[in-house]
């Protein structure tokens, strides 16, 4: 063997070395994962969606006490946010929480739980941002209210109703701010976007009434 050959080898060795423990490493890792998503996170979220069945129909049949504490027997979504944390369920609480708390007036926690959700489900969404908007306007904090209330208007057009809804509570916020311009904007969009649901059919009274005014 030459001398290069003899200097080379001892660098062949440490590369062959590498590649089996960078290669033992990502076999590790993928087992950690799947380990860790079916022996873990598939029963957590099993156990979690089980947990959420009787907060469901409470909060189908607004019982808002009930959905937030549970009744005894089942846990509400307050106990499932804070021990199935990091599941689908627990997420999906939030939503529970927050338009739960908004319906028994408690304003702040129902910020608190719908800052902190997110879905896909682009209507649920919209709904959770439309209720953020009225949790602001109640406390005054008009500038989060309008914020929201567009955010819930423009997140899911599709929905012709729910967008609206909530286009045409910014313009009507935007009214009591004495931002008339502003609001007849809102509701020239309603109109142009959704003439056929029941909101876009009556605006005109609305942009009449703003364009009379002294």
């Amino acid at each position: 063997m030459s001398e290069v050959q003899q200097e080379q080898a001892p660098v062949a060795l440490k590369n062959k070395q590498l590649i089996i423990y960078l290669f033992a490493g990502a076999i590790i890792a993928v087992a950690g994962f799947f380990g860790y998503t079916e022996l873990y996170q598939k029963p957590l979220e099993a156990k979690a969606a089980d947990a959420m069945y009787v907060a469901e129909k409470y909060f189908a049949n607004d019982s808002s006490e009930l959905v937030l504490k549970g009744d005894g027997t089942s846990k509400g979504v307050l106990y499932i946010i804070k021990n199935y944390s990091g599941t689908k369920a627990a997420n999906l609480a939030k939503y529970y929480a927050g338009v739960s708390y908004f319906k028994i007036g408690d304003l702040n926690k129902c910020i608190q739980y719908l800052k902190d959700f997110s879905t896909d489900g682009k209507q649920i969404q919209s709904i959770a941002y439309g209720t953020l908007g009225d949790a602001y306007a109640d406390l005054k904090k008009n500038t989060e209210a309008l914020d929201y209330y567009k955010k819930a208007g423009a997140n899911f057009p599709e929905d012709e109703v729910i967008s609206s809804e909530y286009l045409f509570r910014a313009a009507q916020l935007q009214e009591v701010l004495g931002k008339t311009d502003d609001a007849v904007a809102i509701y020239k969009d309603i109109k142009a976007k959704y003439p056929k649901t029941e909101i876009g059919l009556n605006v005109d009274k609305f942009i009449f009434k703003l364009k009379v005014q002294p």
